[in-house]
């Protein structure tokens, strides 16, 4: 004997609302200035029940101008509501263009609204052997369970609760599930704008249901009350009565339940994969194609999978070039060709490339030729920690070239460092030659240990990103699967996962050393695949332009990068460079005290006087 078929309707606004009251407080913005809080909550809750569940059939139902019959009965019906966020707005018809692709039904009726929607498609389901669960956090759903009608209740934290009749005797303290319509009738909705009774709560409406079964046998015996409050009841009887419609759950909205119709079939993944380029969905695909695991036409799987109501049979539909919806994420079979064309972005193993490892006298000198040839040149410090006064250079990338990159790297005796930092100071005191790089002002400032002054125009990635979207995150990575739709080595990958491998010095012995998988290799891929095209920052240029910021352009952080001292060419440590210069300060500092309180100068090297 089949297990029985499960039928999951989703309560879509319930969840988009949610989703966007989860990035209320850093909103996901992309390049283009939408805000896809929203569509990104419901699509993650989405993709969650679908993994989670593996149902056979899924719909998901909308609203579509309230419900006409409530405001019939009471004009204030859900009145007192804030209007629909302007993200809101923008983000359903998104959604339901997400779900067209993924042949997932939409349900929705003019004048009705989705919990109506839910409820008659719910009931009708049961009749025809379903088990259904109403994915919504709503506590309204919880008048329809049944034995074969759940709530399937996310839970902050993340998760979900599903709600029997068990569940819902414990909540609402009934003892059948309709009694949670008299329940909320008695208590009102703010939400909604339903009235209920005056002066009853939760706590007096558990204790009415408990004594008195249902709203209208409490109107018959308000005698039993007392005080003030049986004044107040016996004066709302019409309240009371309009408040309990006003909760029930409409089962008659002029919807059919086709089981063949709402079946979870296959998605159409090109489709999905240019709506999610479009809003810049740069992880979901990847989580999408988990979810939908591709696998071969022969391979049938009939995994089980447990929830805390129901088991489902694994259904496979029949296509060529087959997806397995049930298959557990990631087990399905996917060539290394399959997975570049569906992962969304270019990456280092699908990408031409050049990379130069330059470790000779010669090499450097060739490089210098190169560069000072150009006008406009990237390049980025590799260095031995994130405080820039108290780091030391490992290399620093050069790259004016799409796919090309040149790592010049440095020993670890310093005075050695210095002198090969000083072949380049041609370039870096060019004032003719544009520099190009994201956060600058840390790249300047490692060069300033160095006495490295850096002229000429410069162009600072982050900073752009910043005055075109600052609500956006603005590391590169995001940039570059934004703008160049290029996904970069992740940062774990080339160095450990933080704590294990720290970035540090590596000593270097030219005979062992592997250059392809080097360290230094690893961070010379990392610099590269930052700047590997300079469509870039010619991008977030052209952005400046239109937005009217082009005086921006090549001046906007000067104010924030410390001038270096040009003199010196002697390397001291940012240690000692560091002590003098606060020496400095305070020698200036007890100068112009002096001068201000006619106090006579403290001997160098007195105590002070107790």
């Amino acid at each position: 004997m089949s297990e029985q078929k499960r039928l999951f309707l989703v309560d879509a606004y319930a969840l988009i609302f949610r989703g966007y009251y989860a990035f209320i407080k850093n909103p996901r913005i992309n390049s283009k200035g939408l805000d896809t809080s929203a569509i990104m909550g419901f699509m993650n809750s989405l993709l969650d029940v679908i993994k989670r569940e593996r149902p056979d059939h899924l719909a998901v139902c909308f609203d579509r101008g309230g419900s006409v019959d409530r405001v019939e009965l009471f004009a204030d019906y859900k009145a007192n509501r804030d209007a629909t966020p302007e993200a809101i707005k923008i983000a359903v018809p998104y959604i339901e263009e997400i779900l067209r692709a993924m042949h997932i039904p939409i349900m929705v009726k003019k004048g009705f609204e989705a919990d109506d929607v839910i409820g008659t498609l719910a009931k009708k389901a049961e009749k025809q052997g379903y088990k259904t669960f109403m994915v919504t956090p709503d506590k309204d759903f919880a008048q329809l369970v049944s034995d074969n009608i759940f709530m399937y209740k996310p839970v902050f934290g993340g998760g979900y609760e599903t709600w029997g009749i068990p569940e819902v005797q414990k909540k609402f303290e009934v003892e059948r599930p309709e009694q949670v319509i008299d329940f909320l009738g008695m208590m009102g909705d703010s939400a909604d704008n339903i009235p209920g009774l005056p002066g009853v709560g939760e706590k007096t409406a558990k204790k009415f249901i408990a004594a008195y079964g249902s709203m209208e046998n409490l109107l018959a015996n308000t005698h039993e009350l007392k005080g003030k409050l049986k004044e107040k009841v016996e004066g709302a009887k019409e309240l009371g009565m309009l408040s309990k419609e006003l909760a029930k759950i409409m089962l008659d909205v002029p919807v059919e339940f086709h089981e063949k119709d709402f079946e979870l079939d296959q998605p159409d993944f090109e489709k999905v994969k240019t709506l999610f380029e479009e809003l810049e969905f740069r992880r979901m695909i990847d989580n999408f194609n988990k979810t939908f695991a591709l696998q071969t036409p022969a391979v049938k799987s009939e995994q089980k999978v447990e929830s805390t109501t129901a088991k489902t049979q694994a259904v496979v539909p029949p296509n060529n070039g087959q997806f397995d919806l049930f298959a557990a994420p990631g087990t399905g079979t996917i060539s290394q060709d399959e997975a570049t064309e569906t992962s969304g972005y270019k990456t280092i193993t699908n990408t031409d490339h050049f990379y130069q490892y330059i470790d000779t006298a010669l090499s450097r000198k060739l490089l210098l030729e190169k560069l000072l040839k150009q006008k406009s040149v990237c390049f980025d410090t590799e260095t031995t920690g994130l405080k820039a006064l108290e780091v030391e250079l490992i290399g620093i990338a050069f790259s004016w070239e799409k796919g090309k990159g040149y790592y010049v790297t440095f020993p670890e005796d310093q005075a050695k460092t210095q002198q090969i930092i000083n072949e380049f100071l041609p370039f870096f005191e060019n004032e003719s030659i544009e520099k190009i790089g994201h956060n600058l002002k840390y790249d300047i400032k490692v060069l300033s240990n160095y006495a490295i002054p850096v002229k000429g125009k410069l162009f600072d990635t982050m900073i752009a990103h910043y005055l075109i979207n600052p609500d956006m995150r603005h590391n590169m990575d995001i940039l570059s699967e934004t703008y160049l739709g290029y996904q970069p080595v992740s940062i774990t990958e080339l160095i450990g996962k933080k704590g294990k491998n720290p970035l540090k010095r590596v000593k270097r012995d030219s005979e062992e050393v592997n250059i392809a998988k080097s360290p230094e290799q690893r961070r010379l891929h990392k610099a590269f695949l930052r700047y590997h095209d300079p469509a870039n920052w010619k991008i977030l240029r052209d952005a400046l332009v239109r937005m009217g910021r082009q005086d921006l352009i090549g001046d906007s952080d000067r104010h924030l990068i410390p001038k270096p001292q040009p003199d010196a060419q002697t390397y001291q440590s940012p240690r000692r460079k560091n002590s003098q210069v606060s020496h400095q300060k305070r020698t200036e500092k007890g100068r112009v005290l002096t001068q201000h309180t006619g106090l006579p100068p403290r001997e160098t090297g007195s105590k002070r006087r107790s």
